[in-house]
């Protein structure tokens, strides 16, 4: 289960930072393909469990083959994806699916719980993370764990959305680390 904060990493400069740092789990954005076997190794050596987002990775075919290439040559712990597709190949291969949701609207967020609802994936990451209510309305009607990203940017935003049903929180804020 995940608590507390998960560094969400955007280059190397953090990726190197946060490899010093207590954290047990992390997530990858926006990486390359010619690099993630490598980045992967290293912050397993460090001890780290390292989750992908599957749909940032720029050069990786979000297919069944490109998620059978994460997940067994890459050997990630876990898939972030906004696709349903990816997310249930993720759990086809039992691997930790985190199905990344955007709150913009009633109907988008109405046919995003629809939809985690069907492929029931391991967590749900709230984006944007500040909005308590629609935290607390996603949890009663999926009961899947949250997880709040996005526009995280205090320490504040952090325990609303620890307060307001969110199990954990995903930053790319160095200093909330």
């Amino acid at each position: 289960m995940f608590t507390g904060i998960i560094p969400a990493i955007r280059n190397m400069k953090d990726f190197e930072h946060v490899l010093k740092r207590d954290h047990e789990h992390i997530i990858l954005l926006e990486t390359r393909l010619s690099q993630i076997e490598s980045v992967v190794k290293y912050a397993k050596q460090s001890g780290k469990k390292v989750f992908v987002h599957a749909d940032l990775v720029q050069g990786l075919k979000v297919d069944e083959y490109g998620i059978e290439y994460l997940i067994n040559n890459v050997k990630v712990d876990g898939i972030v994806s906004t696709r349903v597709n990816v997310i249930s190949l993720a759990k086809k291969h039992n691997v930790i699916a985190i199905q990344r949701l955007f709150a913009l609207d009633s109907h988008v967020l109405e046919h995003n719980v629809r939809i985690s609802r069907k492929v029931k994936p391991d967590y749900i990451e709230v984006l944007p993370g500040i909005i308590p209510g629609i935290m607390e309305e996603i949890h009663e009607k999926t009961d899947i764990p949250l997880i709040a990203g996005g526009l995280i940017r205090t320490e504040e935003d952090i325990q609303s959305a620890l307060n307001n049903g969110a199990s954990a929180v995903t930053t790319s804020n160095r200093d909330l680390w």
